[in-house]
């Protein structure tokens, strides 16, 4: 198991710390969490739409960085170290148009001082809408 004491991550503690700031307004949600992936996700609406109607690729990038983040956070102890973004790509396959999509990151590599998520966001069927490779580095609290 990857997560720090030994302790899958919760909903209620995932979902609170999110909701007001960006994960609360695109309304990204908490699904579950394994050994070692971690799963969230978003509504295909108003929110996350571009104009003509489809998922917005920011919007895609936004829930791969929120559930990157929160999973490297949930991987060490947060009382020393903070996980923070250093870089993200995205590659966007299909589209999406409304309903939810979820995604689900794995760690690709944990080091002591930066992480590698793979994150695969997919539509309510199953296919795959992005994909996206996720890299943070973990510095001292005292440092954010």
């Amino acid at each position: 198991m990857i997560w720090f004491g030994g302790k899958r991550p919760t909903a209620a503690a995932i979902n609170a710390s999110g909701t007001a700031s960006m994960p609360g307004f695109v309304g990204i949600e908490f699904v579950d969490a394994g050994d070692d992936w971690f799963s969230m996700r978003m509504p295909v609406d108003r929110r996350t739409r571009q104009p003509q109607g489809r998922l917005h690729g920011g919007a895609s990038v936004v829930l791969a960085e929120t559930i990157g983040s929160i999973a490297a956070n949930c991987c060490i102890d947060p009382s020393r170290w903070l996980a923070v973004g250093m870089e993200i790509n995205a590659n966007h396959i299909r589209p999406a148009y409304d309903g939810w999509v979820t995604a689900t990151a794995r760690p690709e590599a944990l080091g002591r001082t930066s992480h590698v998520w793979s994150i695969r966001i997919e539509d309510e069927a199953g296919k795959l809408v992005c994909i996206s490779r996720f890299t943070v580095a973990v510095i001292p609290v005292e440092r954010k």
